[in-house]
């Protein structure tokens, strides 16, 4: 697990930054776990395009990730291969179970290959069994957290993402997110032990504009350079500032550090503090 970068041969090369991949057992997904998954590329039903900047981009096979490995309580599983998914920033590993089933979950840190890992209430405290939060010791990394007993993982999925329990409290524990937010979840939702992989993702450098149009993302143009027409900060002559109080988005929204959060949201009481603050952009600041 590390990075690669190239001799500057060209303006892209000097600048790209890219995993070596070194982790990676298998070229060729599991066919029984991969299925065709439209793409919207950004339009809605109508073909009018509600999020902008997507389209064209590298076909994709959907990977069928378990984030609900409830219904496999006690069976053992042994971890096959560690596999590339072109969907997320995680690497995924696949799961042969003593049952025959086949199944992947996210691929944590120091799980190998041949490794044994389990689900259940009673499971041993290693990387890759999961387990209800009530039964996982206070300072524990876990990933995968479910924030609806049941529902399956919603925290800590992406690469090098983890959450730690600082506390457990009556039918709830408390847990500090990757994001500093520190809430609490129910005592019954299941985690899984560890830290998720390929943490180098964030320092990954596409290098140059076509290798994100490989993923689907098409090029973006600030506001400030459109005409009055298209965008509230457009026209003007040179390089003119954005005219009002605050940066808007182009259907006169702030944004930039605008908090969209619902201030009735029943969710916000188990928030005991929040997320760190990004630093406030002004006027001054990027524009959109």
């Amino acid at each position: 697990m590390g990075t690669r970068s190239y001799r500057p041969y060209t303006p892209s090369t000097r600048e790209t930054v890219i995993s070596d991949f070194a982790e990676i057992t298998a070229s060729s997904p599991e066919k029984s776990l991969v299925y065709n998954k439209h793409r919207a590329k950004g339009r809605n039903n109508r073909g009018v395009i509600t999020s902008r900047r997507r389209g064209g981009g590298h076909k994709r096979l959907y990977r069928q990730i378990d984030f609900r490995r409830q219904d496999k309580i006690n069976i053992p599983a042994r971890v096959a291969t560690i596999e590339y998914d072109p969907n997320r920033n995680a690497r995924i590993a696949l799961l042969f179970y003593k049952d025959g089933e086949k199944r992947y979950i996210l691929h944590p840190i120091g799980l190998e290959v041949g490794t044994e890992i389990i689900t259940g209430p009673e499971s041993p405290f290693e990387i890759g069994n999961a387990l209800p939060l009530i039964n996982i010791p206070l300072g524990t990394t876990v990933h995968s957290v479910e924030l609806t007993a049941g529902k399956g993982a919603q925290i800590a999925r992406s690469a090098g993402a983890a959450a730690q329990l600082v506390a457990k409290e009556g039918d709830y524990v408390t847990l500090k997110m990757p994001s500093g937010e520190v809430r609490m979840v129910r005592k019954e939702c299941y985690a899984t032990i560890g830290q998720v992989g390929n943490t180098e993702a964030r320092n990954m450098s596409a290098g140059k504009a076509g290798r994100n149009r490989w993923k689907g993302r098409r090029p973006k143009v600030r506001g400030s350079v459109m005409n009055p027409v298209d965008h509230p900060h457009g026209g003007g002559e040179g390089r003119a500032p954005i005219g009002r109080s605050g940066p808007v988005t182009p259907w006169g929204k702030p944004t930039l550090g605008y908090k969209t959060r619902k201030k009735k949201k029943a969710s916000s009481e188990l928030i005991i503090r929040r997320r760190r603050k990004s630093s406030k952009r002004g006027k001054g600041g990027r524009q959109n």
